[in-house]
């Protein structure tokens, strides 16, 4: 066989399978629905079905590619599909689809302005107007990370920093003169946090959980007793963490009463925005982030409600020295003198960088505001609309309030009240409704109450698909015995 050239392809070879590649892409979006929604196969399936070693002689594209259809594409379950109600469902636009093939032909690495000026200047730029469309402070800067749970750390050890700039050097092992930190949030914020603890060396003994109200939001007047009592105990508070749409029930936690008290007290504010800061964008939710403005921090995710392809995740802060004094370290092979430029390295854990501000930049460019902030109105009003078919019918029980796209609730006739047999009933009916491939869904706890979970957030869910799921839910219900 004749060897392939240095790029692994001929580069007319490429433009073919490459308009292939494209063609498979565009019928895929137009036609997701054709596919089981929640892949049908086996734990095992998909491996036993590949080599064990690596080939040793090159093979064709052509074929690889049919290997993909025929093994990988069963394995998928396919969070573009507008059944897609699990977790929180999300999709990857055209455009962002677009700028991430663009993206990884330059293949940037955006540690450096010298390594692309192009990526670090676009990213300022659009993570500021993402500031603008949520209705931020000017003095809120932007920086785009993979994921909500690895902007947290960054957030949170800026926080530390904030309050032990000797950790930096000396670290925590071992050491005698410093009070052991404390972490606040409750029981519904995302497991990151507690994962955020563990990695900055505070332990999940080092975070206390707030209890909440009857809708799942932290009681402002426990935090702050909590860190009152801690303080006579020799902790030394210093980040809360308030969430704006909590993973299991979207719930908005009292932000502004939280930072009163953590201005009060002189101790960090993070604001967990991951899914439902971007609902600020719809002027009439504007509210969801009253009080996010005088936080110390902020993460939102793209990749979740703004129809980014995983992953893109935005961080802000007001404390941009603080960021860069936890995390700057600059060995002579990456010095510069490039003056007052920004070097995203600086900012974060990671060295190498992707170039996920053009994503951004294409799919903002490309609905503009009002297309965006349409579908996410859409979105919710769904949720509503769904909620209300929920509230009408006397065999379903609403859990929690509907503040965004997720619904929870069960399947709770009058005459069951065994919390056991509830349970098993509810996980049949998302068991039989995922099975069928035309839906998935997800499930949480609520006070110890198996809930059935839908979000709403794909890019091609309509009143269509949502009605579908209703009449499975009551078709699948009737079948209980």
């Amino acid at each position: 066989m004749t060897e392939k050239p240095l790029s692994g392809m001929d580069p007319e070879e490429f433009r073919k399978l490459g308009k292939e590649v494209v063609d498979w892409i565009a019928d895929y979006l137009k036609n997701a629905e054709k596919y089981p929604v929640f892949s049908q196969v086996k734990p095992g399936d998909i491996k036993k079905q590949l080599p064990i070693a690596p080939p040793t002689s090159p093979e064709r594209t052509e074929n690889i590619l049919a290997d993909f259809n025929r093994i990988i594409l069963p394995g998928i379950t396919h969070w573009n599909h507008p059944g897609f109600l699990a977790y929180f469902a999300n999709s990857a636009s055209a455009p962002g689809i677009l700028a991430e093939m663009l993206a990884t032909a330059l293949n940037v690495n955006g540690m450096l302005w010298r390594t692309s000026p192009s990526a670090t200047e676009l990213e300022e730029v659009v993570t500021d107007w993402y500031r603008q469309m949520l209705g931020l402070p000017v003095e809120f800067q932007g920086v785009i990370i993979d994921t909500a749970s690895v902007s947290t750390l960054v957030a949170l050890t800026a926080a530390r920093e904030a309050v032990h700039k000797q950790v930096r050097e000396q670290g925590l092992s071992g050491r005698t003169d410093l009070p052991r930190l404390r972490l606040y949030c409750t029981e519904h914020t995302h497991s990151s946090i507690e994962k955020a603890a563990i990695v900055l060396g505070i332990g999940q003994e080092g975070v206390r959980k707030i209890l909440s109200d009857a809708e799942y939001r932290m009681k402002p007047e426990l935090l702050s007793a909590a860190i009152e009592e801690d303080r006579k105990n020799g902790w030394l508070p210093f980040a809360t963490v308030a969430t704006v749409g909590t993973t299991s029930s979207t719930s908005i936690d009292p932000v502004p009463a939280i930072a009163d008290i953590c201005q009060k007290e002189k101790i960090w504010l993070h604001v967990d925005g991951a899914y439902g800061g971007a609902a600020a964008i719809i002027p009439e939710m504007r509210y969801v982030l009253n009080g996010c403005d005088r936080a110390d921090s902020f993460v939102t995710n793209p990749h979740k409600w703004l129809f980014a392809p995983m992953d893109c995740s935005v961080l802000f802060t007001r404390h941009v020295g603080i960021l860069k004094q936890a995390f700057s370290l600059v060995p002579e092979y990456l010095r510069t003198t490039d003056g007052t430029v920004n070097n995203y390295m600086d900012w974060g854990v990671q060295l190498g960088r992707r170039f996920r501000s053009l994503k951004l930049w294409f799919i903002i460019r490309s609905f503009g505001v009002e297309g965006l902030t349409s579908l996410l109105r859409e979105h919710c009003r769904l949720a509503r609309e769904f909620a209300s078919w929920v509230d009408a019918d006397k065999n379903f029980e609403r859990i929690a309030p509907v503040p965004f796209s997720v619904v929870c609730f069960r399947y709770h006739p009058n005459e069951i009240s065994d919390e056991t047999k509830l349970e098993k009933f509810n996980a049949q009916i998302i068991e039989r409704i995922n099975a069928t491939g035309e839906l998935f869904l997800s499930h949480t706890k609520l006070n110890g109450r198996y809930t059935i979970r839908i979000a709403i957030g794909n890019i091609a869910t309509t009143e269509k698909h949502i009605k579908r799921l209703w009449e499975l839910l009551k078709a699948e219900a009737d079948k209980l015995e």
